[in-house]
């Protein structure tokens, strides 16, 4: 079974690759972490998850939902992460949470993707995107044969700027980067409420039809890139920049 969180549509492009070549099915983490649904699944043998990388970790909340989640038939899993550059030594991490879990470590893959962390960088324009997906499929394929296989993962780079990435500079990451204060809404904004639909935090709220952001985000950048009229700006850094989702800017489905 595939278990994917995806905030503009990166990892949720692997799941379904994934799930293509294993017929398998993909739970949708982004509707069970917002409905804080943790009950039993039935997963079989193999658990596979795919997210993206936040602060060379995946993200809290997904490791969060994992700790409290209900699994019954799992024995292996494998860890997709895609990312903009690397995932730093993320794996470490995600051993310990197979551990946790009572499974077998099957690995952690890196998967280059279009960058779309556009509160700190450019996403990229539309030829570059489309370059970048058609590059990582190699990759993709990789991963699904190796999980086809029952093998494991090759073992990423880990490095000192890994360790450091994913150790120490996470938590710090969090704590003065990752904040909803910086996000606003313009007159443009109709008050369609689509960034509340898509908040998986629950975060958002329309108060007289405009949106207004709590302290529990977790900058998947959803709710500023899949606004239909462009009205959310993340301060001055998001102003001029593409606004990233993976099946517009692609054109990959």
């Amino acid at each position: 079974m595939i278990f994917c969180f995806s905030g503009t549509g990166n990892s949720r492009y692997i799941a379904q690759r994934i799930a293509e070549a294993l017929q398998e099915t993909v739970i949708d983490l982004n509707a069970r972490i917002k409905a804080n649904d943790t009950t039993t699944v039935d997963t079989g043998s193999d658990i596979i998850m795919v997210t993206p990388t936040y602060a060379w970790r995946i993200p809290r909340i997904v490791s969060e939902w994992m700790a409290k989640a209900k699994w019954t038939g799992a024995k292996r899993i494998w860890f997709v992460m895609d990312c903009g550059s690397e995932i730093g030594n993320a794996a470490k991490y995600n051993r310990s949470l197979a551990e946790q879990k009572d499974l077998r470590y099957m690995g952690t893959a890196q998967i280059i993707m279009p960058e779309n962390y556009i509160a700190m960088f450019n996403a990229p324009q539309v030829d570059e995107a489309q370059q970048i997906t058609a590059k990582a499929e190699p990759d993709i394929q990789a991963a699904i044969k190796c999980i086809q296989k029952k093998q494991e993962f090759p073992v990423p780079r880990n490095n000192l700027y890994d360790r450091l990435m994913s150790g120490p500079v996470n938590p710090i990451f969090y704590k003065m980067i990752v904040k909803a204060d910086d996000f606003k809404a313009s007159e443009a904004c109709t008050g369609c409420g689509l960034c509340v639909r898509k908040c998986p935090m629950n975060n958002i709220q329309l108060r007289e039809k405009k949106p207004v952001w709590g302290k529990n985000c977790t900058h998947c950048m959803a709710c500023i890139c899949y606004c239909p009229t462009e009205a959310i700006e993340y301060g001055k850094k998001s102003v001029g920049k593409p606004k990233y989702q993976f099946e517009k800017l692609t054109g990959v489905k």
